[in-house]
């Protein structure tokens, strides 16, 4: 991104990734990763969208692609290559990229993550925190990631070839 950022976005941030890894290492040291553990995560993750809490499996997309919506035009403004092609594509600016995702999706992540655990309260009357971050991965950073692109392509095509500064 090419503006400076709120220290509290990069504070949000950097929280997020602390509790996604703390949840990661919660859920592997409480329940140790075995064939019984990943078919449960699977069956867990197969029955939420059948179960209470069912609202977050828009919610969290839909957020997720205003974000997108958001940065993919913002993208195209400043004449930045296409977000998801530069990740996979370009090293150099990998992170810097990923960075900017995270940063975007924060707090989507942070709500998936609060709204799933009160899911297994509810639901499974126990906790298993890696499949809370399966579950805010899915439905609020793989989202942004994909829609960032398709936007960024959809409005070039909109504008046409114009110069940045003429888009605005």
């Amino acid at each position: 991104m090419t503006e400076t950022l709120p220290k509290s976005k990069i504070l949000l941030a950097r929280l997020v990734i602390v509790l996604l890894i703390a949840f990661v290492i919660l859920g592997v040291g409480f329940y140790g990763v075995s064939g019984e553990v990943l078919a449960r995560i699977w069956q867990n993750m197969l029955d939420r969208p059948g179960g209470p809490f069912v609202f977050r499996f828009v919610l969290q997309p839909v957020m997720a692609a205003i974000a997108a919506l958001r940065d993919g035009i913002q993208d195209v403004r400043t004449g930045r290559a296409p977000f998801l092609w530069t990740v996979l594509a370009d090293p150099t600016q990998r992170i810097g990229r990923l960075d900017e995702a995270l940063i975007a999706t924060s707090r989507i992540i942070l709500l998936g993550l609060a709204i799933d655990a009160i899911y297994q309260f509810v639901e499974f009357k126990a906790f298993h925190p890696a499949e809370t971050v399966i579950i805010a991965l899915l439905l609020a950073f793989v989202p942004y990631v994909v829609l960032r692109g398709l936007v960024a392509r959809i409005a070039l095509r909109w504008v046409g070839n114009q110069p940045a500064s003429g888009i605005r």
